[in-house]
């Protein structure tokens, strides 16, 4: 087994985390100053969101030097005594890596706008205008068409994000080889390996409209590997929105020489409408969650490996979205990580998800930051959305809901900050906050310690078999765990009913493992489970 297939990860989202000098934003001897709380919870590895130099048109994920830090975070002194702190306490630092496009601030790029003879101009995706207009009719992630006119040039260039993140061109083998020499800069300093952002779209054909899945993407993948971190004992984990079941192997069998694993966000698009965009919502339906999360535990093969998330600085919190945030908040929480935990494959802990942090509401476009949230809120008005249904979806699906600061303690701003911070904190600061968390040896804190400390001590987590049970049952999740002759079976109330449930005729009773109402046995034969009441137990 590899280090990271028994390992849990922490993402860090810097901007938020804890800021060490007053200016409101979150930085790099923040995170330093908390590594005792990553630790305390047991988490193996940090996930570490870009601290990159960037103009941060979206958050540090528009890089306009990829070896050298964002002053907001500190210096790379800084960094790299936080490798080095992190190190002495067990943790891997992995860095967060955009390599599908960087900054127009980028000096690659500021060199290409010089002209089509520009050494570096190939280092991007350039089209000459089709009729007087852009080469088709790509669109951007963010809103808008995905083509950019450059008056100087008069020729388009790609940008499958915001027009300041000009897509790179990887059929260029010298931009290739510029990228496989910065990571190598960054695996020589001890990290722990990358997380990939969007890594599915470097082998696009902007041509043909193919975005994701290109002819050449896993051509690229396995090039980088033998270039870079395959020499390495690190981890690394591709985002791909693309993944399927059956193309997931690509990635992740090892005989392929790729990636460790990837993330599939099948799961997170069960509250959107089909075929629609992430914010025209719907009602997530249990059976089809347990459909998909059996799909994933089963279908990608044994050689294969599994990332387990439900929440990153991408997605609304999971707390609110799926479950209660209110009268069951501490319940559903506590819900979400055991039936997550207990699956085949590596858990990823968002920062504030083990205190049971929830979204934050806003009444107003003026108090939103993410410029997804900002372009999707102006073209909807346009398209003659009221403001309060675009305002509906920007609460449930709006990335600025993860990306408010963690509420360290009840005092003003959280603990996070003695200054102003970048965005305002959640208001219910006093309710959630970790040092009242830590003094609750029922929170939820305690919960994900615990979870994380059965995977290391329990092989049938990391190796076993997944089984669903009662695949059809519309408030009940569970499944089972088999390695060698152990069996674990998982039952989780997802609903806010009281369920009466049997498992068996006789009177069976069975010793909790750990559960969500701190109950400690269980009578199979006469289940009656409380809202979001969820436990793990030992079967014969």
């Amino acid at each position: 087994m590899k280090w990271w297939q028994n390992a849990v990860v922490y993402q860090v989202y810097p901007r938020s985390f804890q800021d060490s000098n007053g200016d409101g934003i979150g930085d790099i001897q923040g995170i330093i100053e908390r590594l005792d709380h990553i630790e305390k919870l047991g988490a193996d590895a940090i996930w570490l969101s870009p601290v990159y130099r960037s103009p941060n048109d979206d958050n540090g994920y528009d890089i306009s030097d990829y070896q050298a830090i964002h002053p907001d975070f500190g210096t790379m002194e800084d960094m790299d005594q936080l490798i080095a702190e992190a190190r002495t306490r067990g943790i891997r630092i992995v860095m967060d890596l955009v390599v599908n496009h960087t900054s127009d601030e980028h000096k690659w790029f500021q060199e290409a706008l010089k002209g089509k003879d520009d050494p570096y101009r190939d280092y991007y995706v350039w089209r000459d205008p089709v009729n007087g207009s852009a080469p088709n009719d790509l669109r951007s992630t963010f809103s808008g068409p995905a083509w950019e006119y450059d008056e100087q040039s008069s020729q388009y260039y790609l940008h499958i994000f915001s027009k300041k993140q000009p897509d790179l061109n990887w059929e260029n083998p010298k931009m290739r080889q510029e990228v496989y020499d910065m990571m190598n800069f960054w695996l020589d300093k001890g990290i722990g390996g990358f997380r990939m952002d969007v890594i599915d779209h470097i082998g696009k054909v902007p041509d043909e409209k193919i975005v994701v899945n290109g002819p050449k993407l896993h051509d690229y993948i396995q090039e980088m590997n033998a270039a870079t971190f395959g020499n390495y004992d690190v981890m690394t984990v591709g985002e791909t929105w693309g993944a399927t079941p059956e193309n997931a192997p690509l990635y992740s069998d090892p005989d392929r020489k790729e990636l460790s694993m990837i993330f599939q966000f099948e799961h997170i698009g069960l509250d959107e409408q089909p075929g629609k965009s992430k914010w025209d919502l719907r009602e997530m339906d249990l059976v089809e969650l347990k459909q998909v999360f059996n799909k994933w535990q089963t279908e990608i093969g044994e050689n294969s490996w599994n990332s387990l998330f439900w929440n990153n600085h991408d997605t609304p919190r999971i707390l609110s979205r799926w479950g209660n945030d209110q009268e069951y908040r501490v319940q559903s929480a506590k819900a979400f990580a055991i039936l997550l935990h207990l699956m085949k494959g590596t858990p990823y802990i968002y920062q504030g998800e083990e205190i049971g942090m929830v979204n934050t509401p806003i009444t107003a476009i003026s108090q939103a930051d993410d410029i997804e949230t900002i372009n999707f809120y102006n073209e909807r008005l346009e398209e003659g959305y009221s403001k309060e249904e675009i305002l509906r979806s920007i609460n449930a699906k709006g990335r600025d809901n993860a990306r408010r600061p963690i509420h360290w303690t009840n005092e003003k701003h959280g603990g996070f900050t003695t200054g102003e911070p970048w965005l305002a904190l959640n208001p219910r600061v006093e309710e959630i906050n970790v040092e009242k968390a830590l003094a609750d040896k029922e929170s939820i804190f305690y919960t994900y310690k615990r979870l994380i400390q059965l995977r290391k001590d329990n092989p049938i987590i990391v190796k076993g078999s997944f089984t669903l049970r009662f695949p059809d049952h519309p408030a009940i999740f569970a499944y089972k765990r088999e390695w060698e002759d152990e069996k674990w079976l998982v039952i989780a109330n997802m609903s806010e009913e009281t369920i009466p449930f049997a498992l068996t005729k006789e009177p069976k009773e069975i010793k909790a493992i750990i559960s969500s109402y701190e109950k400690e046995t269980y009578d199979l034969n006469q289940l009656v489970l409380r809202p979001y009441e969820t436990f793990a137990a030992k079967i014969k």
